[in-house]
Parts: C-alpha cells; structure tokens; sequence
C-alpha cells in the first residue's frame, strides 16, 4: 500500500516533542465559501465602464454608478457567503444580523437595471432586465439563513458573551498565523494550524453551551494571549538567528497548549453528559413516583 512521504524535514514530519494525539491531514481545514463562483461578479463592473468613455457625461455617469452597485453586490455576495458557511458549521448559530446575499440579488438587478437604461432609456426593459437579474441570482447563489439554529432553550445573553469573547479568541489565533509566517518555517506553520483545530474545537464546544464559558474563559483568553506573544516572540527570534533551542522550546510550548485545550474540551464534553444523566434519573423518578415503570437500559 502506498504511504505519504515523511521525514525529519518535512512540514507534517514527526518529531519526538510531538506527542499530541495524530490529526488527519485536512482535519479542521476550511475552505474559502468564496470561490471563483463568486469573485467572477466583480469583473462585468470593469468592460461596463470601459465601453462607456464615448457615450457622453450622462452615459459615462450612469455606467459609473450601475458599476458601483455591481461591485458592492458582488463584495456582499462573498461575505454572505462566508456568513452562511459559519452558519452552516455551527450547531448552534443566530441567523445573520443583516441578509447580505438577499441584499446583492436586490443590487445586482439594480445594477442591471441602470446599464440597461443607459442602452434602452425608458421603464420597461430596465424592470424586465432588473428582475430577471435578481431571480437568477437569487436561485444560482440562494438566500441567507432566516431562523435561528438550535436556540432552543439557550440564554441569549449567555450567547453574545460567548460570540464576543470567541471573535476575540479568533483575532487571537490569526494574529498566531500572521506572525508564524515570518519565521519561515513551514513545519512549525503546520504544528501552529494543529493547535489551532483542537483550540477551534474547544470554541465549538462553549458555543453549543455558553454555561461552559466560566470554566473556559482562562483558555479563550489568558492562554491564547500568552500563545500569541509567544509566537510573535518566536518568530521575531528565529527569522534573525535561527536559533534551534528557541524552535524547540517553542514547539514543546504547543505541545502543552494542545494537550491542555484537549483535556479542557473532553473534561466539558464529559460533565455535559454527566449533567444529562442526572436529568434521566430524575425524569425516571419521577415516572415511577406517578406509576410509570421504566426499564433502565
């Protein structure tokens, strides 16, 4: 059977400080909703403008704002995109704040509507074209989440404490990647990503229960911060020396955060299910006290 290429050298190579539980390759990897589907929609904005410098003040300001709408469709298309994608990740998620993919069919028809008028002045092509531009865009790229998921029963005030300090834990983590970057050692790139999944997985789990946020909040913050100037620390160090000691005593710094954000995140899972079956025995008792037998399984 073939096996992937490692070594000593490699980026994903394993080494003796390494000693966290082994991750699939594209374990917690994710993937710009974005994508070329998307980004083509900035491009009609620039012939529209182009093949309008001969068509006079009026013609060349009409292009100029149906660009304008255009482009503004297409940039919120792509955050709504990434919006639905963050929704769609979650168990637990609101639904978003402001429709942004319902927004960019309303201005993508808008846009059309405009450069055809400045084609065919009058009223009822620029509708027709308008609206179909709308209704198509609408069923290619769909519409924004509309109801909350999996809110039932859980304290909306408890949820925006969450999403706050989790959006800073977030900054937190790219700030990591961003400072890594200039060390220029695509091994500990990697080993930074790794820890980054099992800390995005401690995330998850006080998303689906805000009441874990107490117990969680030293990681989310405390921790993150010390990873993060400690990268920044790092990287500054090893881009001028490239000093191995530093490397290695950086790496052994992962080791331990990934080992403690893991143990934190399976000590959660475990007290929730312990909660659970206190709820099951009580529920039981209380069947048997009304004359309902139950048979435990």
């Amino acid at each position: 059977m073939a096996k992937r290429y490692g070594g000593k050298y490699s980026p994903e190579g394993q080494t003796d400080e390494q000693t966290a539980e082994p991750r699939g390759r594209f374990d917690g990897a994710r993937v710009d909703p974005a994508g070329a589907r998307s980004n083509v929609l900035f491009i009609p904005a620039i012939p529209l403008v182009f093949m309008s410098l001969d068509d006079g003040a009026l013609g060349l300001t009409l292009a100029l704002v149906a660009a304008g709408v255009l482009t503004l469709a297409a940039w919120l298309l792509r955050e709504g995109l990434r919006a639905e994608a963050a929704y769609d990740a979650r168990k637990v998620a609101r639904r978003p704040a402001f429709p942004r993919k319902m927004a960019a069919s309303l201005l993508t028809g808008i846009g059309i509507a405009l450069a055809a008028y400045k084609s065919e002045p009058g009223l009822v092509a620029p509708i027709l074209y308008g609206g179909v531009a709308t209704v198509l865009h609408s069923f290619a790229f769909g519409l924004d989440p509309l109801q909350d998921k999996g809110m039932e029963g859980v304290d909306t005030f408890q949820q925006d404490r969450v999403a706050r300090v989790i959006e800073e834990a977030e900054g937190r983590l790219s700030e990591m990647s961003d400072a890594v970057r200039r060390a220029g050692d695509r091994k500990v790139e990697a080993r930074v990503e790794r820890f980054q999944t099992t800390a995005r997985d401690l995330f998850r789990t006080v998303e689906e229960d805000p009441r874990d946020l107490t117990a969680a909040r030293k990681y989310l913050t405390v921790y993150l911060q010390g990873a993060r100037d400690a990268t920044i620390k790092y990287a500054d160090i090893y881009a001028r020396t490239r000093d191995a000691q530093a490397r290695e005593d950086y790496l052994a710094l992962l080791d331990d955060l990934e080992k403690n954000f893991a143990a934190r995140t399976r000590r959660m899972l475990l007290d929730d299910r312990g909660d659970l079956t206190v709820e099951i025995e009580v529920l039981r008792d209380r069947l048997q006290r009304e004359g309902v037998r139950t048979d435990a399984p």
